[in-house]
């Protein structure tokens, strides 16, 4: 079994702590020697006690979940002889009501662009084959009781 860690650093300086008048900034410090700034998102806290340049958790879920189907793929894709010259995503997270007055992530839909070049170029239904081994294998993606969608495309580098 594998453990994943992160510290999470905060402190209120100066500010009051009543009333909810404290910044919500923190940093997110990985093993690897990483500093994140986290926030809690705009959407939840207003500016200035949130900072609208921080990454949310939300926004971390989001960056996690694509990461992770991202990574998959590549690794799939090499296994099976395709060269990958680029992989982008606008990932994206909606976010409303589960029931019982909570609210929570409902859906993560991945918007994948692939660019394949090479001898050996895949197909439509390789390529979805790709992805769906990808969802399949993801462990965030595995770990989320919400759904997580991948509406993507692909195309061939230009020939030079």
């Amino acid at each position: 079994m594998s453990r994943y860690g992160c510290v999470v650093e905060w402190s209120r300086g100066e500010a009051p702590f009543r009333g909810g008048q404290y910044s919500r900034a923190h940093d997110w410090r990985f093993d690897g020697g990483a500093v994140v700034r986290g926030s809690s998102s705009p959407h939840s806290v207003r500016v200035p006690w949130s900072d609208p340049a921080a990454v949310d958790p939300e926004e971390a879920l989001v960056a996690a979940t694509s990461s992770c189907h991202m990574l998959w793929f590549l690794s799939l894709a090499a296994e099976q002889g395709y060269v990958v010259d680029g992989y982008s995503d606008a990932a994206e997270a909606q976010m409303g009501p589960i029931g019982f007055g909570r609210q929570g992530i409902l859906a993560v839909v991945l918007h994948p662009q692939v660019t394949f070049s090479g001898p050996r170029a895949p197909d439509d239904a390789a390529v979805r084959q790709l992805h769906e081994v990808a969802h399949e294998r993801c462990y965030i993606a595995n770990s989320l009781r919400s759904e997580v969608r991948v509406e993507g495309g692909w195309r061939l580098a230009d020939a030079r």
